[in-house]
């Protein structure tokens, strides 16, 4: 697959085949057939919209946590973070280099529901020694989109 296509589609999911033949110069259906086959082999694992929530009066809870843990022979982190990611409150894990080991962002309808995910699911994992939970309070930029920001640039004259 093309990284340029798939840098566009990174940005903007819905661009059709058409369009991106009229940006590449490549054929309509050398666009759909790649297109079909990194869908395929995972390369385009999902088409992603953001969503301003908040606008709509739907809140919702998240937070970041980090959690040190165990690695176990042979698998490493791996066995643990995959136990932690089958969880649907987890929204995203990361392997970490420092002082923890995996950041898990988790969201839920209040603090209480991260909470409970965190005291009652979460800790009681084995080979998990520690975590650390930070509630995000506001978004300001997410996956490359400004969320209810200002657009225009804001530039004091400069005079030579």
């Amino acid at each position: 697959m093309r990284s340029d296509i798939l840098k566009i589609l990174e940005n903007d999911s819905r661009i059709t085949p058409d369009r991106l033949a009229c940006m590449t110069g490549l054929a309509e259906e050398d666009i759909s057939r790649e297109i079909k086959q990194a869908e395929a082999d995972k390369t385009i694992l999902k088409y992603k919209t953001v969503i301003n929530w908040e606008k709509l009066g739907h809140e919702q809870v998240f937070a970041l946590i980090e959690v040190k843990v165990s690695p176990q022979r042979d698998v490493g982190f791996d066995a643990i973070a995959e136990r932690i990611y089958r969880y649907p409150e987890v929204r995203s894990c990361y392997l970490l280099s420092g002082t923890y080991d995996l950041l898990v962002m988790v969201g839920g309808k209040t603090m209480q529901m991260v909470a409970n995910f965190v005291a009652q699911k979460l800790a009681p994992i084995e080979g998990v020694q520690g975590a650390v939970t930070h509630f995000l309070l506001k978004r300001f930029k997410e996956d490359d989109e400004i969320i209810d920001g200002n657009d225009d640039i804001k530039r004091e004259p400069v005079v030579l």
